[in-house]
This record gives C-alpha cells, structure tokens and sequence, in this order.
C-alpha cells in the first residue's frame, strides 16, 4: 500500500510539472532579431500596434495564431486581461480608422516558429515546449 502511495504522488507531481512547464507562453523572436529580452509593455505595444518598430530599429511584424486556437485566447488574456471579442473589437475600430493593421495571422505553431525564423522584424508567441534553438525566446507569461 505504501508502494502504490508513493507512486501515485510521483506521477500526480510529475503531471503538475510538465501541465505548468507546456503552459508557459513566449513571445520569440529570430536569433538575428538583436533583441535579448523584451519588457510586457513593450510587447503589449508591439501586439496592439502601436510600435511599429522593435527596439532593434527593425521594422515589427508581429504574428498570430488563427482565432480557433486556444493558445491566442490564453496569450491576449494574460498579456492585456482581454478576451478575444474585446481584441477584435480593438482591431475593428483601428483598422477601419486607417491608424493600424492587426498581427498577420499563421495557421499553425509550426508555421509561426518557421516565419520567425525567416522573415526579417517577424515577432510571435509559442508555449515553451514547441520552441526550438533558431528563436529566442524575449518574454514569458505564466498560463
């Protein structure tokens, strides 16, 4: 009986780990971005569109994820305490006011990691696990 307590508290522990560790989001850049780390409100600015430049100087092209994906509705959450209706109503109102276009939008993880990689100012957000070693990883938000 002791065994079979043991071992359910390992694996219950070991699934709490790795819930938390996929559930973290980054916001990543290419390598060659020249940019380290980026502070919330920057990003917060860069994904609303109001920087229109990273502090690189490069021009910024942020990328989202398409509205079905849970993962979106997660980042715009914890990054402005905002749901995806509030977000596109943001959207709306500046885009038909000429003053700003929303993120492009990529229809996978994969497809944003590979966009980051190769085009130039390129700017997304991933969770921690499907990130690989060609992007850098410049802000974290805890799901």
């Amino acid at each position: 009986m002791k065994h079979l307590q043991r071992y359910f508290w390992v694996v219950f522990l070991s699934l709490v780990v790795s819930t938390s560790a996929r559930c973290e989001i980054v916001v990543i850049v290419s390598e060659n971005a020249g940019i380290t780390q980026l502070t919330q409100d920057e990003v917060i600015n860069i994904f609303l569109g109001r920087y229109l430049k990273l502090p690189s100087g490069q021009a910024a092209r942020p990328y989202d994820l398409p509205v079905a994906d849970r993962l979106r509705a997660d980042f715009y959450r914890k990054l402005v305490d905002k749901n995806l209706a509030e977000i596109n109503a943001y959207w709306t109102r500046l885009y038909f006011s000429g003053k700003a276009n929303p993120p492009e939008v990529s229809p996978t993880p994969q497809d944003v990691l590979n966009t980051v990689v190769t085009v130039p100012g390129a700017i997304g957000y991933l969770q921690r696990s499907q990130v690989d070693d060609r992007v850098r990883a410049v802000f974290s938000l805890e799901k």
